[in-house]
């Protein structure tokens, strides 16, 4: 454990048995603020560089967007918390060189977007109105937290294709949950983060337990769907992913796991770009008549690369 989580988790605990507000409202700004704001990588640079920008104001924040191509068969990139539009640039090339579109955005308070914060109805409200100006998306690609925004936006109308949902968070509770994992925060602090959530931070938005997570509204989404997750994922479990595929079943959701790659490397790992762009380019799937199995190679630390099977569809636990 870091040294200053380890510091924080001491300091909210022990302060929480004389009072909860104080260390409530440290945990709440924790929790809904970026902890930083992430860079553009030297071998995202060119991409970058590349790219078509416009801008869109959201709750007084300036948002960021970035398109490349001709317009034609758009594709919307998702970033996921902490994040930024750049770590898409493996998938910018793929697409690019398929004819499509790709359409990114930093969302508010990452990369070169305005804002300290933000929230799953901000990212709601950007991909909706990408929608109206550059759709209907061909397809959408996204990672993490983007993950369980772009399923709303999808359950509300935004149109979209087909959906590559790489390291995803399913349920919208799992934020609480893995915040207070992380920081040890103690049953009396969890209690008053979800309370501060409700009233402060979304409030009027409804059964927000219920409309934000992506395994509640199933039959609301008919897209096919790409679920790609690492066994070892220390950041979002695996077990999002089978909460998915359990959710949407096949043949719509077809999940690829992997091993070795954690959280961020599954991103960019190349064989897992070259199954999402094949995906994205897959005629609609007829449904199998038993399950079947391919073979994804995914390097590994050590010198000699070795191809791991990858089970597609992996049972639901």
């Amino acid at each position: 454990m870091a040294p200053t989580v380890a510091l924080l988790r001491t300091a909210l605990n022990a302060a929480s048995l004389l009072a909860t507000a104080p260390p409530g409202r440290v945990a709440f700004e924790l929790f809904r603020h970026p902890m930083r704001r992430s860079r553009v990588r030297s071998a995202e640079r060119e991409l970058h560089d590349l790219a078509v920008t416009e801008e869109m104001t959201v709750n007084g924040k300036r948002v960021r967007v970035y398109r490349w191509g001709d317009g034609r068969r758009p594709v919307l990139l998702v970033h996921g918390w902490q994040s930024r539009a750049s770590r898409f640039a493996p998938y910018v090339r793929g697409l690019l060189d398929l004819g499509m579109s790709p359409i990114g955005f930093d969302a508010p308070g990452h990369g070169d977007s305005t804002g300290r914060a933000t929230t799953i109805l901000e990212y709601r409200e950007v991909i909706g109105r990408l929608a109206e100006r550059h759709g209907p998306f061909e397809a959408a690609v996204a990672h993490s937290f983007g993950v369980c925004c772009t399923f709303l936006a999808m359950a509300e109308g935004v149109p979209v294709g087909r959906l590559v949902a790489v390291a995803g968070v399913a349920e919208f509770d799992f934020l609480v949950q893995g915040f207070a994992a992380m920081l040890g925060l103690n049953d009396r602090l969890k209690h008053d983060l979800v309370r501060r959530i409700e009233r402060v931070l979304l409030p009027g938005a409804g059964e927000i337990w219920h409309r934000f997570d992506a395994t509640r509204r199933p039959e609301r989404i008919t897209a096919p769907i790409l679920v790609v997750h690492d066994e070892d994922d220390d950041v979002v479990p695996i077990r999002q992913a089978h909460l998915l595929h359990a959710a949407y079943g096949e043949p719509q959701l077809r999940l690829i796991t992997t091993q070795g790659l954690g959280h961020r490397r599954v991103l960019s790992e190349r064989t897992v770009v070259d199954n999402a762009l094949a995906f994205l380019t897959e005629p609609a799937p007829e449904p199998p008549a038993a399950p079947s199995t391919v073979l994804v190679s995914v390097p590994t630390p050590e010198p000699q690369p070795s191809v791991l099977p990858v089970p597609v569809p992996v049972p639901a636990p």
